[in-house]
């Protein structure tokens, strides 16, 4: 067994080598685990279930346990209020660092106001969805890693909606349905972003491959700056800290229990370092989905 971090030092932390992911699509998943992926996505009001909750799915002991502890804690107000102020702070972060617009850009080539309009539809969701997902995915690890949950058993229900009303559908361009040209770039985005997978959120954003190509062309060169990983950082530590003492935990999730379950499948370290990879990645990923969102601000507006 690897040593366990400190319950006070829970550092941004990138496995090397990277581990295999194995994320149950949701086309594939039938019985409980299509279930828990219906209720996942109706409580975290998102309309997919991010790579990051389909690769925990993969070990479905382990995954009916979390999914058993957590559903409470995602329903309430503390956790809602959490991962939307965490928005906030990233994207203000991000404001700073001034992406460049592509707005005239797009215009001149062609886009049509309801075209750019969808495409921030599509920002807006990934922008949203994105955030619980990070929390879940700080949780995970620092379960696994042996630490445990010290907020209150008890917890109020979030009542409403907090996630976008948007609708439109959600179509990924796989790499096999791509052509060259977006192919190449998502071979770029996993040598920029040093990831084994190209996420939900840069496949959607791939229906539209010439607004596609002009927003990573920015994106890829703001990556791995220092203000960049600045802001990963911070948000890393936010997640940690609310995970770590701010959160309630009415489903009483441990970490006792959820390695147990982990065990059942799998090594726990085979499991841990999974949940490593994607605890790492996901705050690059909400700040670049913040980047690409500056990128479609009107100048005039």
């Amino acid at each position: 067994m690897p040593e366990l971090t400190p319950h006070t030092d829970l550092p941004r932390h990138k496995p090397d080598p990277l581990p295999a992911i194995r994320p149950l699509p949701e086309y594939a998943v039938e019985g409980r685990r299509k279930q828990w992926y219906e209720e996942m996505k109706s409580v975290l009001q998102v309309p997919w279930m991010g790579v990051v909750t389909m690769a925990y799915a993969h070990y479905p002991n382990f995954f009916e346990s979390l999914w058993r502890g957590l559903a409470p804690l995602a329903a309430s107000r503390e956790f809602v209020h959490s991962f939307l102020g965490n928005r906030v702070f990233v994207e203000e972060a991000v404001s700073g660092l001034r992406p460049p617009p592509i707005l005239e850009e797009l215009r001149q080539g062609g886009y049509a106001t309801r075209e750019i309009d969808d495409i921030r539809a599509m920002l807006e969701i990934f922008s949203h969805g994105n955030q619980p997902y990070l929390l879940i995915a700080t949780l995970v690890r620092y379960l696994l890693e042996g630490h445990e949950l010290t907020g209150p058993a008890s917890a109020g229900t979030f009542s409403g909606r907090h996630g976008p009303d948007v609708q439109i559908p959600l179509i990924l361009l796989e790499a096999h349905h791509a052509d060259a040209p977006t192919r190449a770039i998502y071979q770029d985005i996993q040598q920029v972003l040093g990831l084994p997978f190209v996420n939900t959120d840069y496949r959607a954003l791939a229906r539209w491959p010439s607004y596609w190509a002009s927003a990573w062309r920015d994106l890829r060169e703001m990556v791995g700056g220092a203000a960049y990983q600045g802001i990963c950082q911070a948000c890393h530590d936010r997640c940690v800290a609310q995970v770590s003492g701010e959160l309630p935990n009415p489903g009483g999730l441990s970490a006792a229990g959820l390695r147990a379950a982990a065990a059942r499948d799998a090594s726990v370290e085979e499991v841990l370092e999974m949940a490593r990879l994607f605890q790492w990645l996901i705050p690059g990923l909400i700040t670049n989905v913040a980047w690409l969102r500056l990128q479609l601000r009107d100048p005039g507006g």
